[in-house]
């Protein structure tokens, strides 16, 4: 899902000069700098990398990916069962604890799976309304019971936006308090959030895999500008880094203090429209727009040929990707044709892109540049990244740079958030077309893979028709740690697998 987020201010910027002074230099605690603060650990209420990658090592899930990003596995559930109906699944939950010494029962499980089917907050109600019934029916036995069969029913199990949390714990806080300082049913928990700058977690001692996790505690640190980061990992005032820029990547694997870690990735990079303004509603008019971007041009230029250029919202390599899916060609000639075609002659768009993020601002001067050439004038708004994600989301745009990574196998949870969904208007580009909205719901019913499959060809074949945004390219994840660090590793789901890391 997209990585984005709330304010950083001052204290993030004093943060990039300040953080040898950080109490972190302890033995055990891990830094990692990242561009942006967390918004909130309300799972329910957030679909931003930023948020859930940190959340994935204080929560725990039902259902868990593999580190290798291709199966599921079992997590605070030890093991279940189907009916041969498809209908009703059984779960035995395992002897666990909330951080708080509370125990871990079914009865929570159940809470957490109907609130965020219910609660009017949860921005992932749409993939959890198969479920008809979730009850306890002892302390360790969970049944769901289905309104019909559900092909990504246990993959939803497993988005970190179903993690288990206390029951008692969120009644009795209430939601805000919870989304502050959560009682944890993961890795570690969270001993203090310092808006803007800093994410402190500790080692849960109640975590029932708590024998697993090597680190004493993790801080997740804001450190907006991406040279700053990188200079703070050079220097030794980081452990780690994430999203190191493309541009880096060589210089940096020349350091013999440091480890680039290039893992596998569902990450695609796409160009959000936003369908609500103007000339923008019409398809022949976006359609001109991915005419007139050169995607390969982008690829070498920005990526520096890390990446591959993007022909679908699924990623390459993920279930059901049609890899012959049409992929315009670069043409600003035909694209300012079909402009003046579709009354759209000097077309004026607004441009929102991340200050001091260097990839998103290499792209979007050569998206400025090639649009020009089709006679499209985008004003390059540039804005601190803790604004860019709400002037989106409040559709205050016309084009903006974003990414998804897949957090679930199967492909029906992006697809129905970017083309089958209401309440986040598709993905906040006011995309709309029913016949898309009726097969995307169509396809989560099919249990027949083969015709699965073809669904998603056909949805594929839909979106890039309808250009519900720009596919631009696929990337892998880039990160950067010291050389006393060990077992730093994302998989391809975007989770990062901190029980497992090691500072030495």
């Amino acid at each position: 899902m997209t990585n984005r987020w709330k304010s950083i201010g001052l204290a993030a910027l004093l943060a990039g000069l300040t953080l040898s002074t950080s109490y972190a230099e302890a033995a055990g605690v891990l830094t990692i700098g990242r561009r942006e603060d967390s918004t909130t650990f309300d799972p329910i209420k957030t679909a931003q990398n930023i948020d859930n990658w940190v959340f994935s090592n204080v929560y725990d899930v039902l259902i868990r990916v593999d580190k290798t990003g291709t199966k599921l596995e079992p997590g605070l559930a030890e093991s279940w069962t189907a009916s041969d109906d498809g209908l009703t699944y059984t779960f035995k939950i395992r002897d666990a604890k909330f951080s708080d010494g509370s125990p871990l029962t079914a009865e929570d499980a159940a809470f957490s799976l109907l609130r965020i089917r219910d609660d009017a907050a949860s921005l992932w109600s749409d993939s959890y309304k198969v479920i008809d019934t979730a009850v306890a029916t002892d302390a360790h036995t969970l049944t769901i019971k289905l309104k019909n069969p559900s092909a990504p029913f246990l993959s939803t199990l497993a988005l970190p936006n179903a993690s288990v949390i206390s029951k008692k714990g969120m009644e009795s806080l209430g939601a805000d308090a919870y989304a502050e300082k959560p009682i944890a049913s993961g890795a570690f928990t969270v001993e203090e959030w310092r808006r803007g700058d800093r994410i402190i977690l500790k080692k849960n001692p109640n975590f029932w895999q708590a024998d697993r996790v090597k680190l004493d505690g993790v801080e997740w640190i804001s450190v907006p500008d991406d040279n700053t980061r990188m200079l703070n990992v050079q220097a030794g005032e980081l452990d780690a880094a994430i999203f190191v820029p493309f541009s880096r990547v060589e210089e940096l694997k020349k350091d013999p203090n440091l480890n680039v870690d290039i893992d596998a990735s569902t990450r695609e990079d796409h160009l959000l429209i936003n369908h609500a303004h103007g000339a923008l509603g019409k398809k022949e008019v976006r359609q001109a727009l991915d005419l007139a971007i050169d995607k390969k041009a982008i690829v070498d230029t920005v990526t520096f040929g890390q990446g591959t250029v993007a022909n679908s919202y699924i990623p390459k390599g993920a279930l059901y990707y049609f890899a012959d899916n049409l992929q315009r060609p670069y043409d600003p000639a035909k694209a300012k044709e079909m402009l003046a075609a579709a009354g759209a002659s000097d077309l004026t768009l607004n441009y929102l892109v991340r200050a001091g993020d260097e990839v998103d601002e290499q792209t979007a001067v050569l998206v400025q540049q090639q649009l020009q050439k089709a006679g499209i004038t985008a004003n390059l708004q540039k804005v601190d990244p803790s604004q860019e994600w709400d002037m989106t989301v409040a559709g205050d745009y016309d084009l903006s740079v974003n990414y998804w990574t897949n957090d679930i196998l199967d492909p029906d949870q992006k697809t129905t958030f970017v083309l089958g969904h209401d309440s986040n208007n598709n993905y906040s580009t006011n995309y709309k077309n029913e016949a898309v909205k009726e097969l995307v719901a169509k396809a989560r019913l099919e249990l027949d893979p083969k015709k699965r499959q073809e669904m998603y060809v056909d949805l594929q074949k839909m979106a890039k028709d309808d250009v519900n945004w720009i596919d631009l390219y696929y990337s892998p994840y880039i990160n950067v740690t010291r050389k006393n660090i060990e077992n730093f590793y994302q998989n391809p789901l975007g989770r990062f697998f901190l029980e497992d890391t090691v500072k030495n």
